[in-house]
C-alpha cells in the first residue's frame, strides 16, 4: 500500500501518523508541506476528498490567522484556501491519502481507517 503524508515534523500528530504508517509497512510519500505548500488546486481537491470545509482545516491559533483577519472570512471558501496556500503554517496536520481515502489524522491513529 502506498500513502502520501502532509507532514510536519515539529507536529506531534504528523510524527506518530508517519510512524504508524511506517509500522504497518506502508510506503510513505513525505511531503513537507511548510517547504513545498499545496498548490490551490490541491488543497481544494484534498478538501473535496475528506469532505471537509477550508475553515475546518484552518489552524486558528497561529499568529497568521488574526494577522490575516481570517476570523471575519470563515464563510469565504477561496479566501481562505488561498490564504493556506500562502501560508501554509496555517493548514493543520497530519492529512494522509490512501487508496481508501484521504483525512486530516487528529489522532493520528486516524491513519489506521485508511491502511488495510
Amino acid at each position: 500500500m502506498k500513502a502520501t503524508l502532509w507532514h510536519n515534523n515539529r507536529c506531534s500528530n504528523s510524527r506518530g501518523a508517519l510512524a504508524l504508517l511506517q509500522e504497518a509497512g506502508v510506503d510513505v510519500e513525505v511531503i513537507n508541506y511548510l517547504e513545498t505548500p499545496p498548490s490551490i488546486t490541491e488543497l481544494r481537491t484534498l478538501l473535496a476528498e475528506m469532505g471537509m470545509p477550508a475553515r475546518d482545516l484552518l489552524r486558528s491559533k497561529e499568529a497568521a490567522y488574526a494577522e490575516l483577519g481570517l476570523a471575519d472570512k470563515l464563510d469565504d471558501e477561496p479566501a481562505l484556501v488561498r490564504a493556506m496556500h500562502a501560508h501554509p503554517v496555517l493548514i493543520n496536520r497530519p492529512i494522509v491519502r490512501t487508496a481508501k481515502g484521504t483525512a486530516l489524522c487528529r489522532p493520528p491513529e486516524t491513519v489506521l481507517q485508511l491502511i488495510d
